[in-house]
């Protein structure tokens, strides 16, 4: 029988399962090699470092977010279904989650350059033609729901038996009020 090539691709995909079933402290040498059914050898001439393969999972899982993102959001109600869908990933997804979230980022010293790095830039555009107001109070709005959405999302997908959807939702909308009303009040 003929020896399987192993792929860098192949070692990629197994340690992105292993993160998604178990989270990035699980992607180990050994545990790459028995997902994929081989010796570490070949793990090894592809893993210099277990950091670049790492980097090469997150860059998968950030992939898969977009996906998983642009497939659950609604397009006729872009802003609050954004939001929505991930909670609804931290809920299937928590491990993914999680790593998406807790990654490291470089280049970030404020949050204007978080909300640059995370969001699309013409979403507060969208924001701001879709509810009446200045690009300025839309940034705001939208930065502030950033951070609450990541925040709840963290809790949503660390707690069991887990939080109810519905009650995560329900919150998330009396934040969005909540921040809207401020957007609102705030002079340009």
């Amino acid at each position: 029988m003929p020896k399987q090539r192993i792929t860098k691709e192949m070692v990629v995909n197994a340690a992105f399962e292993i993160a998604r079933e178990s989270g990035m402290e699980q992607v180990m040498v050994k545990n790459i090699a028995d997902k994929i059914g081989c010796s570490v050898q070949p793990i090894y001439s592809y893993c210099k470092n277990m950091d670049g393969l790492r980097q090469d999972v997150v860059e998968q899982i950030n992939c898969f977010i977009r996906e998983y993102v642009a497939t659950h959001i609604n397009k006729d109600d872009l802003f609050r279904s954004t939001g929505n869908s991930y909670i609804r990933l931290a809920q299937e997804e928590p491990h993914l989650f999680r790593i998406f979230i807790l990654h490291q980022r470089e280049g970030i010293s404020s949050l204007n350059d978080l909300y640059q790095s995370e969001t699309n830039p013409h979403m507060a555009e969208f924001i701001a033609e879709k509810l009446n107001i200045s690009i300025k109070q839309a940034k705001r709005l939208h930065l502030n729901m950033l951070i609450y959405t990541i925040g709840i999302g963290t809790i949503f997908s660390v707690t069991t038996p887990g939080i109810s959807t519905d009650e995560i939702y329900t919150q998330q909308e009396v934040a969005y009020e909540a921040f809207l009303r401020q957007a609102l009040c705030s002079k340009e």
